[in-house]
């Protein structure tokens, strides 16, 4: 899709979007929120099946022979 095909769904979407009725919009906001968890936990989960956050894990442990957790 070209860039001004693009930025025309987008404006459209907008105008659309202004046109909501209060409630409509909060709807549409809890929608969007939900649909951002979820697409940060299936990043997140991919990224730890990769092995890209095994760098947290060594850290943790480390801190931990250390001494250096604190309890939350």
């Amino acid at each position: 899709m070209s860039k001004v095909k693009e930025k025309s769904r987008v404006e459209a979407i907008k105008h659309a979007i202004e046109k909501l009725s209060e409630n409509e919009f909060a709807v549409l906001r809890r929608w969007f929120a939900e649909k951002d968890w979820s697409e940060w936990d299936m990043q997140l989960e991919r990224d730890s099946d990769a092995g890209k956050l095994d760098f947290l894990e060594s850290e943790a442990l480390d801190a931990k022979v250390k001494g250096e957790l604190s309890k939350l």
